[in-house]
């Protein structure tokens, strides 16, 4: 989205085509298990009232087939298809039934059709109608994903993105929060989907997306619906969150989580700053401003953002005082251990996130509706979220939870294990 600022975490969690290989990867083989999953589930509804003379049913589910891999154009994909014991009799030839999946022949070993189809149709937004002209497309008929199919398919990962909205938050502690508004459109007559999104670093260091909801704006009653629900469902106050100046999420937490601190995120900053300079002017501004937010230190920091405020605030003020009415939340991470710097100044967990998202919204032209939207995300979020590294040093995280104080990002105090109380660190 935003390519003012470049930092060491951008290029580590978006390293180019190989992360974005694998995800794509584990969408298809997480699509494909869904897709047969959900015609296996097709097939037994179809024949539901087939009963036996005692009133059993003739088909039934019966487990699953043996492993087997299947080379793909997404690379090798692990494959567990179910099983299906289908009793009914073929008037025609006297011989059992047997279901026969079309979206996985018996003994195929390799269709990278199937692989080319399933990561468009995992990220196509789960419009049934879109469905059968992808399909064509790809393999020639759109026979194997009915419509029944894709209509159980779409309910089963809205059921999942709903369900995990409404877990239990009581046994995970949240210490730092990123937050955004993601924007995606929709071919409906209706406003552009917006989600609301928060990704968490725990106590131990590794991150994990803590909400994903239908805001329909970023506005502050939006995001207060959403941390009243995380509140109630027992999340505890984060102790920094970092996101947008512009999100009405602010104004919310300080009614929700009052003690939780505040961080501007440096890449929307930037191209705030920089939309109030002329063209002529951006290229020094961009080195100015990359003074203050990559300082060795706080006080070089401020030192910067003075200086940046004397060279621009006479010609352009508004630019100028983006920075310094802001400068207090703007510099809020330099609090905080030094190796955790470059996490707390930017959203780009998510946007990094939400680019894969973005990429192949534009190449299927978005989703069909704000629900498929959000199981969409949901779920690209879902298969991304195991490939997220933790934070640097993941061991100070619980100290800052636990109330240490850091100076210069160096740990000068930390609470004694025995008490309240603090002793310093030598």
């Amino acid at each position: 989205m935003l390519k003012v600022v470049h930092d060491a975490e951008a290029s580590n969690e978006v390293s180019g085509g190989s992360l974005l290989d694998e995800i794509v990867r584990d969408g298809a083989r997480q699509m494909l298990a869904a897709a047969l999953q959900a015609e296996v589930a097709a097939y037994i509804e179809a024949f539901k009232d087939e009963l036996d003379e005692n009133g059993h049913r003739l088909v039934v589910r019966n487990g699953h087939h043996d492993p087997r891999e299947m080379t793909t154009a997404a690379g090798a994909i692990p494959v567990r298809a179910p099983r299906v014991n289908d009793k009914r009799i073929d008037e025609t030839t006297g011989e059992r039934r047997r279901f026969a999946s079309a979206i996985l022949p018996a003994w195929a070993r390799k269709s990278p059709r199937v692989a080319e189809v399933l990561p468009l149709l995992y990220l196509h937004g789960l419009s049934s109608g879109d469905f059968g002209p992808a399909l064509e497309q790809f393999l020639g008929t759109s026979h194997g994903l009915s419509a029944a199919t894709i209509t159980r398919l779409t309910k089963d990962w809205q059921d999942e993105a709903a369900a995990f909205n409404k877990r239990s938050l009581a046994g995970t502690d949240y210490v730092y929060v990123w937050v955004d508004g993601i924007h995606l459109k929709v071919r409906l007559q209706q406003d552009k989907v917006c989600l609301l999104v928060m990704i968490g670093v725990r106590a131990d260091g590794t991150k994990e997306l803590i909400a994903l909801d239908d805001g329909h704006r970023e506005s502050t009653e939006s995001w207060a619906d959403l941390l009243r629900s995380c509140k109630r469902r027992g999340m505890r106050a984060p102790v920094l969150a970092v996101g947008d100046g512009a999100l009405g999420f602010w104004a919310a937490v300080r009614t929700v989580f009052p003690e939780t601190r505040e961080q501007r995120c440096w890449f929307h900053k930037i191209a705030n700053v920089l939309n109030a300079l002329p063209k002529s002017a951006q290229p020094g501004a961009k080195a100015a401003l990359a003074e203050i937010w990559n300082a060795e230190d706080k006080d070089h920091a401020m030192a910067a953002a003075r200086a940046f405020a004397a060279d621009y605030g006479v010609k352009w003020p508004k630019a100028a005082a983006k920075i310094t009415d802001d400068l207090d939340v703007l510099l809020a991470f330099y609090d905080y251990p030094a190796e955790h710097w470059i996490h707390l100044r930017t959203t780009n967990p998510i946007e990094s996130t939400f680019a894969t998202v973005r990429l192949r919204q534009r190449v299927t032209k978005g989703p069909g509706s704000r629900a498929a939207g959000i199981a969409m995300a949901f779920k690209l979020i879902e298969s991304a979220q195991s490939r997220w590294r933790a934070v640097n040093a993941p061991h100070l995280v619980a100290l800052v939870r636990a109330g240490a104080k850091f100076e210069m990002g160096v740990l000068v105090e930390r609470p004694d294990e025995g008490s309240s109380d603090r002793q310093q660190v030598a």
